[in-house]
């Protein structure tokens, strides 16, 4: 059954790559949200949709979030006082599921090959980790998201879960946009929880 799908951060990286990637393999329905987002060009008028506004601006933002199934989000900057006014905008408009993007380390969960990119070694990771825990202390249906470094590679990924050994050390943004995918169409999966995509021995 097609969503109605809300992203937030709509002119980065990840989700000029998310948006197309449902529109052609999915019949949801795409608002994108943006400061820029009048600048984006629609591929499909019929299912997109494009709104500028920030995620300060609590009309906007609850303009966008009003009426959705999903919210995802890929943002970068301060991290934890977005997700709070996310979460604060879902919780006024009764949309519940968010699916949030933040960074693999955060758990600590890369392995020695990798450890100084977890984040008691690397500080700049914990904008991310406190986004996280924003998300995790809502009643939302949310699932968290670490991702490895982006690549543009095909899809081939595999997902691990807390408390497991994060894999390799890249993923690509269509295996990203995969498991967003398949996030949307369940809301049971991986609800509540806090997961890592990889590309294998990468």
């Amino acid at each position: 059954m097609a969503k109605k799908v809300l992203i937030i951060g709509a002119t980065g990286s990840l989700g000029r790559v998310v948006a197309p990637y449902l529109l052609e393999y999915s019949d949801d329905e795409l608002t994108l949200f943006s400061r820029r987002a009048n600048s984006l060009p629609l591929d499909d008028p019929i299912r997109e949709r494009a709104i500028a506004g920030d995620v300060y601006d609590a009309q906007a933002l609850d303009a966008a979030v009003k009426g959705q199934d999903v919210v995802f989000v890929a943002l970068t900057g301060n991290l934890a006082d977005m997700a709070r006014e996310i979460v604060a905008s879902m919780d006024r408009q009764g949309v519940r599921r968010l699916i949030f993007i933040t960074s693999m380390g955060i758990l600590n969960e890369i392995p020695a090959w990798g450890a100084a990119g977890n984040v008691e070694n690397a500080p700049i990771l914990q904008d991310y980790r406190n986004a996280s825990d924003v998300v995790e202390a809502s009643d939302l249906n949310y699932t968290v998201i670490r991702p490895g470094w982006y690549d543009n590679g095909p899809v081939d990924y595999e997902v691990t879960t807390e408390g497991e050994p994060f894999g390799g050390h890249d993923v690509s943004r269509r295996s990203i946009a995969d498991l967003v995918m398949r996030l949307i169409a369940d809301d049971n999966l991986y609800s509540r929880g806090n997961i890592g995509i990889n590309t294998p021995n990468s």
